[in-house]
């Protein structure tokens, strides 16, 4: 959630990194002197010249030297300006304890930020080069600090509420800092991985106006960030001591998708997270692509009661410009088709080379990083609606509903009215003590028939109706979502027993959900079984000899007959491979098992 205070640092963040929105074009001042010594100075300094030249634009000097001073004193003015703002929000926050301490310790950071800004005015060297490397050094502080921010702000935010998202949580056990990067990107730095940018290129959505006016050079909306990161992480990283490098996002992106747009499956504007990591060893690299995994798994499997494949995607099917993509893959019964719920993937060293990543070894020699980038969005909502839901509206797992329990008046004609409110209100206070997130409906407009079906509709997970007959019996009446069961509990265990329901409807919501996925899935071995197991909307386990053309030539034969199959992954559990076993579409020596279908 943006709150103001984290909307304020953002503004601020963006102040400091002097990040500026694109104009109109203008020429009569792009060939003059000054112009010139700025862009070399926003080259030497910043792989985005842009932000840099503004900046400098109007500073009446042609002198390198203290047109870097000039871009460090800006810098320097927005830090002293975060610092101001927390002094005017600690009032604010005085009476609570947590929100006082973190605002205390993020104007702490700020503070040793411009203690790096002291050193760099007192800096022995004066030439470009060396202020250059200086004002480096204060800028890569600086960055760090607004990862810092951030980090905060999610204190201030969630701490309050008492919860914390279980996968920011787990990153952050792994060291990896939440950060914020531009949502716009100019065509020169998308365009500069062309093997990435190439299977984003017909999604990718262009700014070309400024008001009424056309712009200059048009500015692309991220559909993902590697280009937008990578260009600081060139800066950022130089020795061994900068490695490893862990940031994640929480974002949105934009994917201009035209053909058959599915709310939260296939949308063109969705949020998500994304990690971008960066290692001295390819060992490094891999080990965290499978912890990265895990946590996705564990997602779905744990919190979603989704069951998943998790496995690695094909050459055709993998993470442009990357090295190897691995994911977890659902399948939704109703159908018949596979949802990629997640990716992790090792990139490599392609884009250290094409954005000149490197780092001095520890003997002194230059080497390229390898990097990880990984990502999960709004689709695992509509994964779980899909999974779950049924005739009469959604069926939440407990551990991500926001309501787990609505306790329901069954007020009868003279019955103690008054007296069933208030057992209904005790009892969401009993809940609510105990953790659980409960919500009582007393509305006096609507039948409690109507209400059963509404909140049946909304999905939550348990219901608690109380009438007369429950007031005298020292009772309440619990209705299950996910199958119906009716049970009467007695009021003094009752948190007790709501503890262990929720508990029981989480595990056979994962149960029923995995053996309707396991009826789906059909091993064959020959073309004919693959096109009849495709009729029938199943999930294909197929043995394959890992060809790509074979791969595309199936994708090409199944799209004129039952609509296009592809691979979803080949799962890391794989079942024995006889000696001998053909691939059921080239009759080659198969090597693997992979599951193939429809998929969104």
């Amino acid at each position: 959630m943006i709150t103001p205070i984290k909307l304020a640092f953002l503004l601020l963040f963006i102040i400091a990194t002097a990040t500026a929105a694109p104009k109109a074009k203008r020429r009569n001042y792009l060939f003059t002197p000054h112009a010139k010594a700025v862009a070399g100075i926003c080259t030497v300094v910043l792989t985005n010249t842009s932000p840099c030249c503004k900046t400098l634009k109007h500073v009446p000097t042609d002198d390198p030297i203290e047109l870097i001073r000039a871009l460090a004193a800006a810098t320097e003015s927005s830090v002293k300006r975060s610092v101001v703002f927390l002094s005017e929000i600690k009032p604010k926050h005085k009476s609570n304890a947590t929100a006082a301490a973190v605002i205390n310790s993020c104007e702490k950071n700020l503070k040793y930020a411009l203690e790096d800004f002291t050193d760099f005015w007192n800096a022995t060297g004066k030439d470009v080069k060396t202020l250059a490397h200086n004002y480096f050094t204060c800028k890569k502080k600086l960055m760090s600090i607004m990862g810092y921010h951030w980090t905060c702000l999610d204190d201030i935010d969630d701490k309050n509420l008492l919860k914390e998202t279980f996968f920011d949580a787990e990153i952050k056990k792994m060291k990896v800092k939440n950060c914020y990067f531009p949502l716009f990107v100019s065509p020169g730095v998308l365009e500069k991985e062309k093997d990435h940018i190439e299977g984003f290129a017909p999604e990718v959505a262009w700014v070309t106006k400024s008001g009424k006016s056309d712009l200059e050079v048009p500015i692309a909306i991220r559909p993902t960030s590697e280009t937008v990161m990578y260009p600081y992480y060139s800066k950022w990283i130089r020795g061994h001591r900068d490695l490893p490098l862990k940031l994640n996002q929480w974002c949105n992106v934009v994917r201009w998708e035209f053909s058959n747009p599915t709310p939260f499956i296939r949308s063109r504007e969705f949020l998500w997270q994304e990690g971008h990591t960066a290692f001295a060893t390819k060992e490094e690299a891999d080990k965290e692509v499978l912890e990265i995994l895990e946590l996705y798994r564990r997602i779905y499997e744990e919190y979603l009661a989704v069951p998943v494949v998790k496995g690695m995607k094909s050459e055709n099917e993998k993470f442009a410009g990357g090295l190897y993509t691995t994911s977890v893959e659902a399948f939704i019964p109703n159908t018949g088709r596979g949802v990629q719920g997640a990716t992790s993937h090792c990139l490599g060293q392609n884009f250290a080379k094409m954005f000149e990543i490197n780092f001095e070894n520890e003997k002194g020699e230059t080497e390229m990083v390898w990097q990880n980038s990984w990502a999960y969005s709004t689709r695992t909502i509509g994964v779980m609606i899909m999974t779950h839901g049924d005739d009469k509206g959604l069926i939440l797992p407990p551990k991500v509903a926001s309501v787990q329990v609505v306790v329901i008046p069954v007020p009868y004609k003279d019955a103690n009215t008054q007296g069933i409110f208030d057992a209904c209100t005790a009892t969401v206070a009993a809940l609510s003590e105990a953790g659980i997130r409960a919500e009582e409906d007393l509305r006096d407009n609507y039948s409690p028939g109507w209400k059963y079906s509404n909140w049946e509709m909304k999905g939550v997970p348990l219901r608690i109706e109380i009438g007369p007959r429950d007031l005298e019996n020292d009772q309440v009446r619990t209705v299950r979502r996910d199958n119906g069961v009716k049970e009467d509990i007695p009021r003094g265990s009752l948190v007790e027993h709501v503890k262990e329901l929720l508990e029981k409807i989480q595990a056979n919501m994962y149960e029923v959900a995995k053996q309707k996925r396991e009826a789906c899935v059909e091993e064959i071995k020959t073309w004919d079984e693959f096109i009849v197991a495709l009729n029938k909307k199943k999930l294909i386990l197929a043995p394959w000899c890992d060809e790509e053309e074979v791969e595309r030539d199936v994708k090409a034969r199944t799209k004129g007959e039952t609509g296009a199959a592809k691979t979803l992954c080949s799962p890391f559990e794989q079942p024995e491979l006889p000696e001998g076993t053909l691939c059921f579409a080239s009759g080659k020596p198969a090597k693997k098992w992979t599951y193939w279908g429809r998929s969104y």
